[in-house]
């Protein structure tokens, strides 16, 4: 017999999991009675399935019983939440989540309702909810002083130093020097070395106590596969999958190759379906996100091909594999993310599929992680002249930068302490404090880190010792042993790397024929248009049809073939390259159809685009009317970089001659497109001179990357 606590904690515990012999884990039940009985900061550093959540919601019931006020929990992931969120319930706690979802937008006032009546267990928010002054004035604030637990979920977020830094954890340390010092602190993670555990402890406190189990999965079967190419890693997964038992996720670096492998796994009767974090809004489907998981976990699917954004706290017990289509950036990433699979299974895969240029990619993350030196100062030049603040938006007409850019600088230096800049009422006002150097140390030690990091990927990648132990001593736990069942250990595959070459033949033909989609805009930006006097919405009698881009510059399929073009002495491109787009246009049917065909011109290549656009027409029997023409040079569109300044830069740039019957459908050809700005304009134009509908078509698209 054990103690009160004890007893009623293993009743809660088999109540959760559905089993009345149920035992605690090593680490949990000391986990519970520290935050009972100890009060002060824990911090819980265990392995992926070791059940972290478990230890938290059975506190706060007992908290609860013990008639403490309800728990704060700031988690960093929508799918993290939701599994959340099944698990509380469980264990018979009420729970409930306030996120920027649309579809939990409408419960948000009968949340507050409840919380503030105290029929709230639990309330889980994202660490961004915590920057919003509306949730901290209207819920936080009214329940801070009689909050019973605080839990820090992938706490590991909170330190620069951690794999998957978030800004936003940085206000959770704000937030607990406003709170009681009496609030029980829990923080939670599987991937904290010991570099990131002295970060918390200067953070939380230097009372905190950590608590670190062992990090080896005893269920993974780790195995590396090089393959250098997208056709190889294509043809590899349809060889592959059909083999592998149960159901399980693939991991991607960007959307983009999401969508691929995931049509390309649907072309070979492979159940697979993409899902990152903008499934959503992009698809006009709330709610898609959570039914993809919902069929997964259901094993309705084989697999989602997924972004980091089914990462952090996706609980499947019975993931039966994840497979790795690039190379992650970090061997901490990699870890936390193979964590998904085997927590309730004897075995599970978990295969790295590298080789090629998957550095390119994470080069792009790491280059982007913090802003450059030059962009801050040109950020706080422009507050330094502005004082009633700016917008974001206005931030973008004054300075050539990336949105995204913009936004992840202005939420960097907000946090710093003294911070330079303050948010207030939707504007950014310069402060009296100098940005401290400092910041900029910090930045040069951790951009070197991510470079390390990506190193030891490469290591892990051709490593010839155990594959776990390495991971496991990557997160400092030094004396791992041999895990005895890695492709290392055993010293052969455990899944052949080899596949049929008419599986490659099929995957590159597949690449060639994968058409993308070029969307609308649908809003002119504000003040972008004082020649053309274009302004609010785009109206659909200007607004543009969806087109279609034959590739993606440089990529496996065509976009080799367009690169060499673009930049060849003939200033041509492949008649190949005609005859692809002769075979998208016929497949894509576009209707109205198309009766002529027209070209965006340029002063720069005067004769690139044109020849092309005239060779189409032809091969498509269609008369080719180069109606457009541009009246003054500009700078190139690709170095405009963000949607006031793309668009800006096409103002007054473009006329159309008269002469031609415009009142029938047309395909305008580029070579390259982005943001589509250029389109969005000529088409604009083309209509307004009374043209029918405008179909655009590129044959490549220039954008480096579409992130998570």
């Amino acid at each position: 017999m054990g103690t009160p606590l004890q007893n009623r904690a293993t009743e809660l515990l088999r109540q959760s999991v559905g089993d009345p012999q149920a035992t605690f884990r090593p680490g949990q039940l000391e986990a519970i009675e520290h935050l009972l009985e100890r009060r002060s900061p824990l911090l819980v550093v265990q392995r992926t399935g070791w059940g972290k959540s478990n230890v938290y919601f059975i506190a706060a019931k007992l908290l609860r019983e013990q008639q403490a006020g309800p728990t704060l929990i700031i988690s960093p992931l929508l799918a993290l939440m939701r599994n959340q969120i099944a698990a509380a319930a469980r264990a018979g706690v009420r729970a409930v989540r306030v996120t920027s979802e649309e579809t939990n937008r409408d419960d948000w006032g009968r949340i507050r309702d409840d919380l503030l009546a105290d029929r709230v267990d639990v309330l889980l928010v994202s660490p961004e909810r915590l920057g919003n002054e509306e949730f901290v004035r209207t819920m936080l604030r009214p329940v801070a002083a009689r909050i019973g637990l605080l839990v820090v979920d992938e706490a590991h977020c909170i330190s620069d130093w951690g794999h998957d830094f978030r800004p936003d954890y940085r206000r959770i340390t704000r937030i607990l020097q406003s709170l009681p010092p009496s609030v029980r602190v829990l923080a939670t993670t599987a991937t904290a070395n010991d570099r990131v555990v002295a970060d918390l402890q200067s953070q939380l406190g230097a009372s905190l106590t950590v608590q670190r189990g062992k990090l080896a999965r005893a269920s993974l079967q780790l195995q590396n596969i090089s393959l250098p190419g997208e056709i190889t890693r294509l043809a590899w997964l349809a060889h592959t999958l059909p083999k592998l038992p149960g159901s399980g996720v693939i991991y991607t670096l960007t959307i983009r190759d999401a969508r691929t492998v995931a049509a390309w796994l649907h072309e070979n009767g492979i159940d697979a379906e993409p899902y990152w974090g903008g499934l959503d809004e992009e698809s006009g489907q709330p709610g898609l996100r959570e039914r993809l998981e919902t069929r997964l976990l259901r094993n309705e699917l084989k697999a989602l091909v997924a972004t980091t954004a089914l990462g952090m706290g996706f609980d499947k017990p019975d993931l039966a594999f994840v497979i790795h289509y690039q190379l992650p950036g970090s061997v901490v990433h990699y870890y936390q993310q193979v964590g998904r699979a085997g927590r309730a299974l004897p075995d599970a895969f978990a295969v790295l599929l590298g080789g090629g240029g998957d550095s390119d990619i994470t080069d792009h993350f790491i280059e982007t992680a913090f802003p450059s030196r030059e962009l801050v100062e040109r950020i706080l030049a422009r507050l330094d002249a502005a004082s009633e603040g700016l917008t974001l938006g206005e931030l973008q007409i004054k300075l050539n930068a990336p949105r995204g850019r913009l936004d992840h600088a202005l939420k960097l230096l907000s946090l710093e302490s003294p911070a330079p800049l303050l948010k207030l009422d939707n504007r950014w006002k310069r402060t009296v404090a100098p940005l401290a150097p400092a910041f900029w140390g910090r930045v040069e030690r951790l951009t070197e880190l991510r470079k390390r990091e990506q190193t030891r990927m490469l290591e892990y990648l051709h490593a010839r010792s155990c594959l776990m132990q390495f991971l496991a001593r990557e997160l400092d736990e030094h004396d791992a042993p041999p895990c005895g069942r890695c492709a290392v250990c055993r010293g052969e595959p455990l899944l052949a790397g080899q596949f049929p070459p008419t599986l490659a033949e099929r995957a590159a033909q597949f690449l060639q024929r994968t058409h993308h989609p070029i969307r609308p805009r649908k809003l002119w930006p504000k003040d972008a248009f004082s020649a053309y006097q274009f302004t609010g919405k785009v109206s659909d009698s200007l607004r543009t049809e969806t087109g279609r881009v034959l590739a993606i510059w440089g990529d496996a399929g065509w976009g080799e073939l367009v690169r060499a073009g673009k930049y060849s002495a003939a200033a041509r491109f492949d008649d190949r390259l005609v005859a692809a787009v002769v075979e998208m246009v016929r497949e894509w049917n576009p209707r109205p159809q198309p009766a002529w065909v027209t070209c965006v011109p340029s002063l720069n290549h005067t004769t690139l685009v044109a020849e092309f656009a005239g060779r189409l027409a032809r091969a498509l029997t269609l008369p080719f009317h180069p109606v457009l023409r541009k009246v003054r040079a500009t700078p190139p569109q690709k170095e405009m970089q963000n949607s006031f300044q793309q668009a800006h830069n096409l103002d007054g740039v473009f006329t159309v001659t008269p002469g031609v019957d415009f009142t029938r459908p047309v395909l305008l050809v580029d070579d390259m497109v982005d943001s589509g700005w250029t389109f969005a304009v000529c088409a604009a134009l083309l209509r307004q001179a009374g043209s029918g509908p405008v179909f655009p078509v590129a044959l490549a698209q220039t954008s480096k990357t579409d992130e998570t």
